[in-house]
């Protein structure tokens, strides 16, 4: 056995060394920046981030964004999958189908979609004129609102299969076991749902959490200058500011806000499998 191990580890090693080389080493090179000032290790690049209003107003929006579209997500996506898990199987494979179907159209499109929906002129302001509800055309673009719906809709389709998966594996007797010993669907879904599916849970809520914090397109079309995301904020440090030692604190905070997201999904989610 110690031999095939060898044997295995050799193999792995030349593939290994190369991702090690050309995807850990430039991210480590990059992150190191926001930690490095006249050739000294500190902290004072991010003492000094934090100190500007403007960039905490950045990050607290990131963070609550990212979590808004992510809880909201978690509710359509589970009522969505319970109801696809439950179709029969031609229709079942249809609805995924058009669950998946966004997926293989462009970001940059679906997100230039919107500009049409929410314009002065779109669909919605149309709408709330022509009934009455409003006499002049409502500012919805480069609004909060704006960005929250626009990624609402970019990530929705991971969460919800995500959550199919996790209730196909779901013992089919789970739910009907528990309507006869007397629990309300409330009931069902807290203590027979919801643990059962805590992994699809774990997995849709990384990816629609990482996906809000680390998108660029839907943020700059939608919210523009005035709804500045650490994404958004990044690229103008970049760019316009020529500042890349902000930039490497921003890119540090996202890649550990991400880790921490999943690393807590994962212990809420054992802990309450434990209780």
């Amino acid at each position: 056995m110690f031999q095939n191990r060898a044997e295995a580890l050799a193999l792995a090693l030349p593939a290994a060394v190369f991702a090690a080389l050309v995807f850990l080493l430039p991210v480590v090179v990059l992150l190191s920046e926001g930690f490095r000032i006249d050739g000294s290790w500190t902290l004072g690049a991010y003492t000094g981030f934090f100190s500007e209003s403007l960039n905490r107003t950045v990050f607290l929006r990131t963070f609550r964004l990212g979590l808004e579209v992510t809880a909201l997500s978690a509710v359509i996506g589970y009522a969505a999958a319970f109801a696809i898990v439950n179709l029969p199987p031609k229709g079942k494979g249809r609805m995924i189908g058009l669950v998946t179907l966004p997926l293989m159209i462009s970001p940059v499109a679906r997100t230039y979609a919107w500009i049409v929906i929410l314009g002065r002129t779109g669909i919605v302001n149309e709408t709330i004129t022509g009934l009455g509800l409003s006499d002049t055309p409502l500012r919805l673009l480069f609004t909060e609102t704006a960005v929250f719906i626009g990624l609402l809709q970019l990530f929705l389709p991971l969460m919800i299969l995500s959550l199919i998966s996790a209730l196909e594996n779901m013992p089919k007797d789970a739910i009907p076991a528990a309507r006869v010993l007397g629990a309300n669907w409330f009931q069902v879904f807290c203590k027979v749902i919801l643990p059962l599916t805590r992994e699809g849970l774990v997995v849709g809520g990384t990816l629609v959490f990482t996906g809000s914090l680390t998108a660029y397109i839907t943020p700059a079309v939608l919210g523009g200058s005035k709804v500045l995301m650490l994404e958004t904020l990044l690229y103008q440090q970049v760019s316009v500011a020529n500042n890349f030692v902000a930039a490497s604190v921003i890119a540090f905070m996202l890649i550990v806000m991400s880790f921490a997201a999943n690393i807590l999904l994962k212990r809420l989610a054992t802990a309450r499998n434990k209780r």
